[in-house]
């Protein structure tokens, strides 16, 4: 399914950069500028953010990675 109209982005196009990005660097935040990035590509007028975002989301291998899961503290922690 196309994501993105402007750019010809499909859904198979972000699974594969982040499945690429994920097993090249474990720990890296993967985010929707790195994925355009990876693809060689730039968004354009924005209207796809919405699906792309939650293409991503979709793909297990988003995850944040667990070293980094413990750095944001809980809300109502700050004194």
């Amino acid at each position: 399914m196309i994501i993105c109209s402007c750019e010809i982005i499909s859904d198979t196009d972000i699974h594969s950069a982040v499945e690429w990005m994920r097993s090249s660097d474990p720990a890296a935040i993967i985010t929707p500028g790195k994925i355009y990035h990876a693809l060689g590509k730039a968004p354009n007028c924005g209207g796809c953010m919405k699906l792309f975002v939650s293409t991503m989301r979709s793909n297990k291998s988003l995850k944040v990675p667990a070293e980094l899961c413990s750095l944001r503290e809980p809300l109502g922690a700050q004194a």
